[in-house]
């Protein structure tokens, strides 16, 4: 099978692997009809998530059609041929955890002894994200092996195309948790740093569901910022032209300014790429922190006091100069969203999906053929003609749903935001 796979730091490439197999009795082979690249891949792009093994195939958000199934789901609620949603988070059912509907910290499906080392536990295993969470081949494939299926797939509706469901894997559920899981509601005021993927489907949520009273937006990205205020109502802030007007502070000035008291919740969308100063670039060069503290130290000043923050980011490692004692005196909830327990979500979010509450298409923003996997992840890491998500279309995907970008061939190359 045709397959997209990690070589080394900046080197992913299409290559041919061995379809997988069923090797325990509830897994199942899912014959990939649509899969994408998300935000957080870019971190395996460049290298920066530990544990990663040449050859291996990446990739977590994908759906598809029962190809295969173990013998212990033969007589089940699943059947060959249905049309599934993969969750990315890799969950027994069956652990402490799991039944508590906590499934990204499942105790089986994850043995690293390098996170175990790290963080004292480890958490579930994710498919295509390293040996550090498992070592699981990715989605980014043809065809995928599901480990406890029955647990880890979720049927479509015939009414909800491929091009909605695909996302429910991964940044439906992950934007939701972030939103819930920080105690965001009605009539509050909000502010997302980054608005990627994810951020952008914060603020749809924020917009659409919870109904916050003002959503305040900070990147750097024009056409995202554009975005995000004709769509969902955000109120736009382009820290890179603060601060060369206002200086590096100027991020938080102009929220306390904007919005006396702070924000009543924040939630950080952005991760530990993002580094504004020399001081937490050279730290991170020579070793001294992975991670950096900085957009988290503009919610923790950006916040009122005792709001709550939340860190749906990627972060991995550990950081210098963060502003702990802003925390404890000012009484904030700094909350740790983790990855998100998408199976606690997902039947919940598909009808909101089906209703037309929540659409997720409107981020998809390119359509491509599976075997130019490779460059979407150059193009979207470059941020090529506004790329934000796109539907890679595999041998097996169904025809195009009305209304969602036409395919092409060619890979963005420059331009601007569409």
């Amino acid at each position: 099978m045709l397959a997209c796979t990690w070589w080394g730091k900046n080197d992913v490439r299409m290559t041919q692997e061995p379809i997988p197999a069923v090797t325990d009795p509830k897994d199942a082979v899912i014959r990939v009809t649509g899969s994408t690249v998300c935000g957080s891949d870019l971190h395996l792009l460049h290298g920066e998530i530990m544990d990663l093994e040449r050859g291996f195939v990446l990739g977590h958000e994908a759906m598809g059609r029962i190809d295969e199934l173990g013998e212990a789901l033969s007589n089940g609620e699943y059947k060959i041929g249905d049309r599934v949603v993969i969750c990315f988070p890799i969950s027994c059912g069956s652990c402490r955890f799991c039944k508590e509907m906590l499934t990204t910290a499942c105790d089986t499906t994850n043995a690293s002894p390098i996170m175990k080392k790290l963080y004292g536990q480890t958490t579930s295993g994710i498919f295509g994200y390293s040996h550090f969470v498992g070592g699981f081949g990715g989605c980014q494939a043809e065809y995928v092996r599901v480990p406890f299926a029955d647990f880890n797939l979720l049927k479509v509706p015939d009414t909800v195309p491929d091009e909605k469901a695909l996302f429910l894997s991964d940044i439906v559920a992950t934007s939701y948790h972030a939103v819930f899981d920080t105690g965001c509601k009605q009539g509050e005021t909000i502010g997302v740093w980054g608005l990627g993927p994810i951020g952008l489907e914060v603020c749809q949520w924020l917009q659409r569901t919870f109904r916050a009273a003002r959503i305040v937006g900070i990147d750097k990205v024009p056409a995202r910022l554009k975005f995000a205020h004709e769509k969902f109502g955000v109120d736009v802030y382009n820290f890179e032209e603060l601060e060369k007007e206002r200086g590096a502070d100027a991020v938080v000035t102009t929220i306390l300014e904007k919005y006396p008291g702070g924000l009543d919740r924040c939630i950080d969308c952005a991760g530990f790429r993002y580094r504004k100063s020399w001081t937490h670039t050279i730290q991170a060069a020579i070793g001294l922190e992975t991670d950096q503290p900085e957009v988290l130290n503009e919610c923790i000043r950006a916040v009122r006091k005792f709001g709550s923050i939340g860190v749906i980011a990627d972060y991995a490692g550990t950081t210098n100069g963060l502003l702990i004692g802003g925390v404890m005196e000012k009484g904030i909830r700094l909350i740790g969203c983790g990855q998100a327990p998408v199976q606690k979500y997902w039947k919940e979010l598909m009808k909101k999906i089906e209703t037309g509450e929540h659409d997720p298409t409107v981020l998809l923003t390119h359509r491509l053929p599976f075997e130019k996997c490779a460059d979407a992840y150059y193009a979207m890491d470059q941020k090529q003609e506004g790329m934000i998500k796109t539907f890679l279309q595999t041998k097996f995907s169904s025809p195009r749903a009305e209304g969602t970008p036409e395919l092409t061939d060619e890979v963005p190359k420059g331009g601007a935001f569409a």
